[in-house]
C-alpha cells in the first residue's frame, strides 16, 4: 500500500520544458508529470494519491523532513534542492531540458561536503496513476513499457528493482556529481538517442537565461517579476503558442470538497491576460504566435466560440472522473477534462477583442485574417450580448446578468472602435458606437446598486463580485468615479478576508451551485491594490501588494487561492492568473513610484 503525499502546495517547485512541467516536492520527489503533454496522462501522479500512483524521490538516506534550502538557480527555470546532512551537504539539480526527439527529466545530484549516502527511488505510473508498466534492462537502460508509453532510465550508478519500484543507491562526496535522465517515448518506437545529462543542463540555463534576459521590467520588485514571467512562459506550449492555466488538475479550491477542477487547457482569458503580462515585460514573440494560436483554435462559424481549449487547439475536452484517485488531501472528485468548456461567458469576446488591440498597441501590425476574425466575433455578439451567461467564474448554479460579463462585452464593441478609429480598419463604426453606448447605460442602470454606491454580481441582485475591481482598468468608467471608488471600497469592506480578497459570498441564491467556502483568490487581491492605486490610496495598495508578495512559497510560486484561516495555498499550482496579476500589478505600481 503507497503512502499517502503529506505535502503542502506550496512545497513545490515547477520545472517544464515548454510542452509539459512536472513539480517536486521539498523532499525531493517529483509527484506530478503528465507526458509528453501538459494534458496527457501523468505517469507521476501521487500528488492526488499515494506514493503507488506515481513518484521519484530523489534525496539523502537519513533525510527525515524537508530540504534545507531550495532556489533556482538565477533568471532559470532550473532548480536546486539542498540538504546539510551528519555527514555532509548534498544538492540535487532538477530540470527539463528543451525538448528534441523527446521529452526528458534531467537529475543531477552534486556532492557538496563531505559525504551523502543517496537513494533513488521512482515508481512509474502510467495513464494517472493505474497502470504499473512492464519493467525490463534493455541495452544498459531501466525501460517501463504500457499500452502506447514508454520510458527510460539511464544513470550513472547502478540500479535494482523490488516491488514495482526502480532503486539506486549510492553515496556522492564533495565534488562529485551522478546524473539520471529519465525519457518518455511512444512504445512503439525505438528507443530514443540517449542524451548526456550535463550537455542538457548547460543548454536548459542558456535557453531561460537568454530568454529571462528580453525583460523590461527594472522595477523595484524585479525578481517577484521575473519568477512571474518565468512561470508564465514555462506554462506555454511551444509547439503552438497555446498558453495553459495551470500545470495541474484537481488541486482543491476547499481542502476535502468537490471544487476540483482541471485547468492543464487553453482558456482565451487566462491566455489573454497572461499575453498582457508577457507583453508588458517585453516579450513580442509570445504575442506572435499567441495570435496564430487563437487564429486557428477559434476559426469557423463565431457561434462556436468556445471559452476554452486544448493546448492544440481542440474542442472536445470530455470532463470525467478519475475514481482510483484520493484526491489531494482526499478532495474528491479527481476531474480531467472541463465541462466548462460549453458554457457561455460573454466576458471572453472582450479579453479576445482587448487582447488583440494589445498587439496591435505594442506594434505588432494587424493583419487582414486577424481583423476579419474579430469583425465576425463581434457581429455575433451584437446578437447575444443581451443573454444571461455563466460569467468569469463559471458557475454551475445557472446563468445570470452577470455585470462584468456585459462589461467586457462593452470592451469588445470598445476595442472594435478603436481598431477602426485608430488603426484605420473597416468597419460599421456608427452601429458598433451604438451598441457600446446601450450596453454602458444597462449595466449602469441595472448593475449597479445606488443606495450602496456600488456595482452588483448580477442584476438584482445585491452581492458583490471581485471582478467588478475591473471597471476601471478596462476603461468602463474612469478610477474618479464616485461609483468606482464606492465599488472598490466596497469589495474591500466587504470580500475581503483578513485583507484578501473572496471572489464572491453566497448570497443564498446558490450562484455557484457548488458546497463548501473557497478561500481567498490571489489575483482578485491583487486587483484590489490595483483599485486602491487608481483612486490615489498608494500606501494601501503597496501594503497590499508587499503582502502578497510574502504569500509567495520559497521559490516565487502561487497557486489560485490561499487560505488566511490555514496559513496555506488552495487550488491548481503555479496558476497563471496569479502570476499575471502580479506582473499587471507591479507594473502598475511602478509606473508612479
Amino acid at each position: 500500500m503507497g503512502e499517502r503525499i503529506a505535502r503542502r502546495i506550496e512545497d513545490y517547485a515547477l520545472i517544464g520544458d515548454l510542452q509539459t512541467a512536472a513539480l517536486v516536492s521539498n523532499v525531493g520527489s517529483i509527484d506530478w508529470l503528465c507526458l509528453p503533454r501538459f494534458d496527457s496522462g501523468a505517469c507521476f501522479a501521487a500528488l492526488l494519491g499515494t506514493t503507488d500512483n506515481g513518484h521519484w524521490q530523489l534525496a539523502p538516506v537519513d533525510a527525515t523532513g524537508p530540504a534545507t534550502r531550495r532556489e533556482y538557480r538565477g533568471d532559470t527555470l532550473i532548480l536546486h534542492t539542498e540538504w546539510d546532512t551528519p555527514t555532509g551537504s548534498v544538492r540535487v539539480i532538477d530540470l527539463m531540458p528543451p525538448r528534441d526527439e523527446a521529452p526528458d527529466v534531467v537529475r543531477i545530484v552534486e556532492g557538496v561536503s563531505g559525504r551523502v549516502e543517496m537513494r533513488s527511488c521512482l515508481r512509474l505510473r502510467f495513464d494517472y496513476g493505474e497502470i504499473v508498466p512492464w519493467v525490463r534492462r534493455i541495452d544498459g537502460q531501466v525501460a517501463g513499457v504500457a499500452g502506447p508509453d514508454s520510458a527510460w532510465l539511464r544513470s550513472d550508478v547502478p540500479t535494482y528493482g523490488r516491488d514495482f519500484t526502480t532503486y539506486s543507491d549510492f553515496a556522492v562526496s564533495e565534488g562529485e556529481r551522478v546524473g539520471f535522465v529519465l525519457t518518455w517515448h511512444p512504445s512503439h518506437l525505438p528507443p530514443p538517442a540517449p542524451v548526456s545529462a550535463e550537455e542538457e543542463l548547460a543548454a536548459t540555463e542558456k535557453l531561460w537565461a537568454e530568454w529571462a534576459s528580453r525583460g523590461t521590467y527594472t522595477g523595484e520588485w524585479r525578481e517577484a517579476v521575473v519568477r512571474s514571467l518565468l512561470t508564465l512562459k514555462a506554462l506555454t506550449y511551444e509547439p503552438t503558442g497555446g498558453i495553459v492555466a495551470a500545470a495541474t488538475t484537481s488541486l482543491p479550491e476547499s481542502l476535502g470538497g468537490e471544487r476540483n477542477w482541471d485547468y492543464r487547457y487553453c482558456w482565451l482569458r487566462d491566455a489573454t491576460m497572461t499575453l498582457s503580462a508577457l507583453l508588458r515585460g517585453g516579450f513580442t514573440e509570445e504575442a506572435a504566435a499567441w495570435r496564430q494560436w487563437l487564429l486557428r483554435a477559434i476559426a469557423g462559424s463565431p457561434d462556436d466560440l468556445q471559452i476554452m481549449y486544448g493546448v492544440a487547439g481542440e474542442r472536445r475536452l470530455l470532463e470525467y472522473e478519475v475514481k482510483w484517485l484520493d484526491g489531494y488531501e482526499d478532495s474528491r472528485p479527481v476531474r480531467v477534462g472541463n465541462a466548462a468548456v460549453d458554457q457561455l461567458q460573454l466576458d471572453v469576446y472582450g479579453e479576445v477583442m482587448d487582447a488583440l488591440s494589445l498587439v496591435r498597441a505594442h506594434g505588432i501590425p494587424p493583419d487582414a485574417e486577424s481583423w476579419s476574425l474579430q469583425s465576425l466575433l463581434i457581429d455575433h455578439l451584437e446578437t447575444i450580448w443581451r443573454e444571461p451567461d455563466m460569467g468569469i467564474w463559471e458557475v454551475r448554479g445557472g446563468r445570470r446578468h452577470f455585470t462584468h460579463s456585459k462589461v467586457m462585452a462593452w470592451v469588445a464593441f470598445d476595442r472594435a472602435i478603436e481598431g477602426v478609429e485608430r488603426y484605420g480598419l473597416a468597419g460599421p463604426v456608427e452601429s458598433w458606437r451604438t451598441i457600446r453606448d446601450e450596453i454602458h447605460a444597462e449595466v449602469c442602470a441595472k448593475g449597479f446598486d445606488a443606495a450602496r454606491n456600488t456595482f452588483t454580481q448580477s442584476y438584482g441582485s445585491p452581492a458583490l463580485d471581485a471582478s467588478l475591481l475591473l471597471i476601471p482598468q478596462v476603461g468602463f468608467l474612469p478610477p474618479s468615479d464616485p461609483r468606482v471608488v464606492g465599488t472598490i471600497e466596497a469589495v474591500q469592506r466587504e470580500l475581503t478576508h483578513d485583507g484578501m480578497v473572496l471572489r464572491y459570498l453566497d448570497d443564498g441564491s446558490d450562484v455557484d451551485g457548488l458546497a463548501g467556502q473557497e478561500g481567498t483568490f490571489l489575483a482578485c487581491s491583487f486587483w484590489l491594490a490595483d483599485g486602491l492605486h487608481l483612486i490615489g490610496r498608494q500606501d494601501e495598495a503597496r501594503a497590499l501588494f508587499e503582502r502578497l508578495l510574502s504569500r509567495r512559497n520559497a521559490v516565487g510560486l502561487l497557486a489560485e487561492e490561499y487560505s488566511p484561516a490555514q496559513e496555506r495555498m488552495l487550488g491548481n499550482f503555479p496558476q497563471a492568473y496569479s502570476h499575471i496579476s502580479l506582473v499587471n500589478t507591479a507594473f502598475r505600481l511602478s509606473a508612479d513610484s
